[in-house]
């Protein structure tokens, strides 16, 4: 995932900041508590492609 590119992404829900998780190929929104999924290097913004991120998941992040 290119640094640039994840600076200017938002959240489409919040319009908030993103992490990344590499390890799992996602774009992480704490305050949607979704994950969206990066295809074939390419961000998928999309609320209804995304999945919802667990408690577990949460307070992980939260760390």
């Amino acid at each position: 995932m290119d640094k640039r590119l994840l600076e200017l992404l938002v959240c489409p829900v919040t319009k908030g900041p993103l992490l990344y998780d590499q390890a799992k190929g996602e774009l992480i929104s704490r305050g949607a508590r979704l994950a969206f999924p990066i295809r074939d290097d390419i961000p998928i913004m999309l609320e209804e492609e995304a999945r919802e991120l667990t408690e577990n998941e949460l307070e992980q992040l939260g760390r």
